[in-house]
């Protein structure tokens, strides 16, 4: 789901706290869907609940105070002032209207490991895998050391017939991710989401949608 965000209300200061559940889907071919319903049969489901302001009815207005015993019924009308004729108000100039600009190019990269992500770029920072260390016997269990084995992943370009479908589930895997993270990672996530969805909302894939 696109758009979970709009389940979030403002609240005022005298709002009540309730909670809302969110289900994160993974169906048999791995696709993952994030919705505010439980998950269809035969998906791994994972929920979450967020709490969700109430908003609480305004306080009604108070009654106006009534008018003082003894005070004429009729007053007198004020004099009236001369008419004033009407002026046009001039239309303000509208504001420009930004052009779509087309998205960063987007690249699939696989983990040695095999696990699979999207980047925007299409060589990612290498990594430092860890490496069993023997002792001079031959013995893992002697060894004194340290070593890793640097790795990079292999990426390649997303087709350009599939960019926007593929930013589209970029976004919604961020927003999976920040919903489903522990506390000391979620605002680092929130933000990574939010640049996402921002560049998506203003590209020319906005426009192609139906």
């Amino acid at each position: 789901m696109r758009h979970l965000l709009a389940l979030l209300l403002c609240v005022s200061a005298s709002a009540q706290a309730g909670e809302i559940v969110f289900y994160r889907c993974t169906d048999a071919s791995g696709a993952l869907t994030v919705q505010n319903m439980p998950c269809p049969k035969g998906t791994q489901l994972q929920s979450r609940k967020v709490m969700q302001a109430v908003d609480t009815p305004p306080p009604m207005p108070a009654p106006a105070p009534a008018a003082p015993a003894g005070l004429p019924a009729l007053m007198a009308a004020p004099a009236e002032a001369p008419p004033v004729a009407a002026t046009t108000p001039a239309k303000a100039p509208a504001a420009p209207v930004a052009a779509p600009v087309p998205l960063p190019d987007l690249f699939q990269c696989r983990t040695r490991e095999g696990e699979s992500y999207f980047s925007e770029s299409s060589e990612p920072p290498s990594r430092c895998v860890a490496m069993q260390v023997t002792g001079l016997d031959g013995n893992p269990s002697t060894g004194a050391g340290e070593a890793c084995e640097v790795v990079r992943d292999t990426c390649t370009a997303v087709d350009p017939a599939q960019q926007c479908a593929t930013w589209q589930q970029r976004v919604d895997e961020a927003e999976s991710q920040w919903r489903f993270a522990a506390p000391s990672q979620a605002q680092a996530l929130q933000k990574n989401y939010q640049r996402l969805q921002s560049l998506l909302d203003g590209s020319d894939c906005k426009a192609q949608k139906p």
